[in-house]
């Protein structure tokens, strides 16, 4: 069966993590708290965001903006930070609806002979001003939001196919996350390519990509 359209991961995928941010954030806390080693910063926010973030589903489903914040405050109590946690959090936000693009994403999305809809875990709201700043026209959006549920969990993959009435079969959903992205679409049935940008090592059974536009080329190779 041919390939009908491209489901694509947004951040990290299309245009730049908020990993920049986060080391200045995190150098704010060092600077502003007890901290021993700054590596601990880091480690102790991941691992508070990530387990609110992965228990956020159904009816306990909340927005990144709220986890993250939350983690955030959670972090700056743990370390005796004096910094102002909203403060922080809009530098976050800021890079959301405003984060550099990859060179070749807009090739890809002008150039794509099927359709691209864009699947990613970020606030509906924040997804839509990204895209809008970057004048990119894909063919819809869904977000962790939408469906209540973050990636890996399969239900965001589960509603982007009901909304475009694509089978799992027919479409190809693109990321950079070998978890969220690889991992979440195939437990919904739907094929993938791993975006590895950085020439990490691929593991057995996995198909990757180096650049969005060498998507083409597999798309054909499929069909």
């Amino acid at each position: 069966m041919s390939i009908k359209a491209f489901f694509v991961d947004f951040y990290g995928t299309v245009v730049h993590e908020d990993g920049e941010v986060i080391k200045k954030i995190n150098k704010i806390i060092c600077d502003t708290g007890k901290v021993d080693n700054p590596g601990e910063v880091d480690s102790f926010w991941w691992k508070d965001f990530q387990t609110m973030f992965m228990n956020a589903y159904g009816d306990s489903f909340e927005t990144q903006r709220v986890l993250e914040e939350r983690s955030l405050v959670h972090t700056l109590e743990h370390f005796s930070s004096k910094a102002d946690a909203g403060a922080l959090s809009e530098m976050m936000f800021a890079h959301w609806v405003k984060p550099p693009i990859f060179e070749d994403s807009k090739e890809f999305f002008d150039k794509s002979p099927v359709p691209i809809y864009i699947v990613s875990n970020i606030d509906t709201a924040d997804i839509i001003e990204a895209i809008s700043y970057h004048d990119l026209h894909p063919a819809g959006v869904f977000t962790s939001e939408d469906a209540g549920s973050y990636k890996p969990r399969k239900e965001l993959f589960e509603l982007a196919l009901q909304k475009t009435g694509f089978k799992g079969n027919e479409v190809i959903h693109i990321g950079d996350s070998l978890s969220s992205d690889v991992k979440g679409a195939s437990e919904a049935g739907i094929g993938t390519l791993w975006l590895n940008r950085f020439g990490k090592s691929i593991s057995e059974g996995v198909k990757s990509i180096s650049t969005l536009p060498e998507a083409f080329s597999i798309l054909n190779i499929i069909e």
